[in-house]
């Protein structure tokens, strides 16, 4: 993972079956970075079926690369109380040092640039075509993600309300 590559599916899958019991939880669940390969997506896709816990919809969050390399490379971690900050969308008062507990920052290796390309080449190779995957399945909703977290958040909740108004699960 601190050169940029995909955690192994064995790793993957024994987390997934840990936490197991939390995808049939009445809210619903999120998976946030899972699955990452076709594989994991079809073992995910029947795990599910055969536990007769549907899926709504698989969100895909559209940003250009130029920006997901900004927003990795420019994110920095409080080592005291892991805070996440970024040095141009949420600077901190006094440069490398926390705001909220004044611990020291640092930047993850997986956040790296040459991290960061290993990463883009891993979800080329393997991620992307999970899109197509769950487009077929007609799980698919792409929201676009520029802008503010929060501008983000409210794009992702109105598309999912879409999805429960129109009755859209697996």
């Amino acid at each position: 993972m601190r050169r940029g590559e995909l955690v192994p599916d064995t790793t993957v899958w024994a987390m997934v079956r840990e936490r197991s019991n939390c995808l049939g939880c009445r809210g619903g669940f999120i998976l946030d970075g899972f699955p990452r390969t076709l594989s994991q997506a079809e073992a995910l896709k029947k795990h599910l079926q055969d536990a007769n816990i549907p899926i709504a919809a698989v969100i895909n969050f559209e940003l250009p690369l130029d920006e997901i390399v900004s927003r990795l490379s420019g994110r920095r971690t409080c080592e005291k109380c892991r805070a996440v900050s970024h040095i141009v969308h949420q600077p901190q008062r006094v440069d490398g040092i926390c705001d909220n507990c004044g611990g020291r920052l640092f930047q993850r290796e997986d956040d790296r640039p040459e991290s960061i390309k290993v990463r883009m080449k891993a979800y080329t190779d393997s991620t992307a075509p999970l899109i197509e995957f769950y487009r077929r399945l007609g799980l698919l909703i792409s929201v676009p993600a520029h802008g503010t977290p929060d501008e983000i958040f409210k794009r992702t909740i109105a598309a999912l309300n879409g999805v429960a108004t129109n009755g859209a699960a697996m």
